[in-house]
């Protein structure tokens, strides 16, 4: 299935929006201020939709644009401009790396763990997963059947565990056996509480001390949740030093404008994102994909 297939919510919202605009013989206010909405409207966000028509007003002035079509295939080209050039890799540069994966509950942590763990496994690295949700026995068990699915081994404390030290244990098994990676579960914190978000500091700290390194903390986001996610990545990227984005259920979200909401104002890469249900719904994030598959229905 195709990527533009995929995001068929988001790309129907604002593609249904820009063929508005496109239909225009010329270029007025009305024309900006269908803009501004279609882009607020797929959660860009006020300052980065504010930021992105400034750039395309300068560029259509200076190219003596005059219709509503050309102005489209400029905010278009600014769009990739702005995703472009961005290091979206995934660092292993120490054995074992650990990745340490945190948000709150609902998510898809778990599962977007188990779905990078089968593909660092499929790329003939040896992995482990840490399972450091110790609050919720349920979560554990998920990991375990997502480690079964994906070829790589768990580590687990008993409930109620400091995930501090499971996280630790699992790090040093991972040199013992010369693992490569550790994906490391952790609790679903709300991003309000402030203990909560003290214990994921912790978490943080306690892993850089074992045998491995924490070379990427990915912060996993629901794509529905649109703008309530730039609030999290604030939160989150204070207590954890975030280096890259997971989002997920991308492709039953209208929001997609999300994605330049927290690399515009946080600077925060997207790393991944999950399109889908399957074991190989979790893709590479491609911005000149990403954006030919929302303008497509406008062309």
């Amino acid at each position: 299935m195709s990527l533009r297939t995929r995001l068929g919510s988001a790309r129907e919202a604002l593609g249904t929006r820009l063929a508005d605009v496109r239909g225009r013989d010329e270029v007025d206010a009305a024309t900006w201020d269908k803009l501004e909405e279609a882009l607020i409207l797929a959660d860009v966000g006020v300052a980065t939709s504010t930021a992105l028509l400034a750039r395309v007003r300068e560029r259509a002035g200076a190219d003596g644009v005059s219709d509503g079509a050309d102005v489209v295939d400029l905010l278009k080209a600014e769009i990739i401009g702005r995703l472009d050039g961005v290091d979206r890799s995934l660092s292993e540069r120490s054995s074992p790396s650990v990745w340490l994966f945190v948000g709150v509950n609902g998510v898809g942590k778990t599962t977007t763990i188990g779905r990078l763990g089968h593909l660092r496994v499929s790329a003939g690295r040896s992995v482990v997963f840490a399972a450091g949700d110790t609050y919720r026995a349920a979560a554990v068990d998920q990991l375990v059947l997502w480690a079964g699915r994906a070829g790589a081994t768990v580590v687990r404390g008993a409930e109620g565990a400091d995930p501090s030290s499971v996280v630790f244990d699992a790090i040093e098994h991972a040199a013992a056996q010369g693992a490569d990676l550790v994906l490391a579960d952790t609790a679903g914190r709300v991003h309000t509480r402030r203990n909560l978000m003290d214990e994921l500091a912790k978490v943080r700290r306690v892993a850089e001390k074992g045998a491995g390194s924490v070379t990427e903390t990915l912060l996993v986001l629901d794509a529905t949740t649109g703008q309530n996610g730039l609030v999290q990545a604030r939160q989150f990227t204070e207590a954890a030093d975030v280096t890259g984005l997971v989002l997920t259920k991308l492709d039953g979200s209208a929001r997609g404008g999300i994605v330049l909401a927290v690399e515009g104002e946080l600077g925060i890469p997207v790393k991944f994102v999950g399109v889908g249900e399957g074991l190989d719904d979790l893709v590479p994030f491609d911005p000149g994909d990403f954006v030919e598959a929302l303008f497509e229905m406008g062309e």
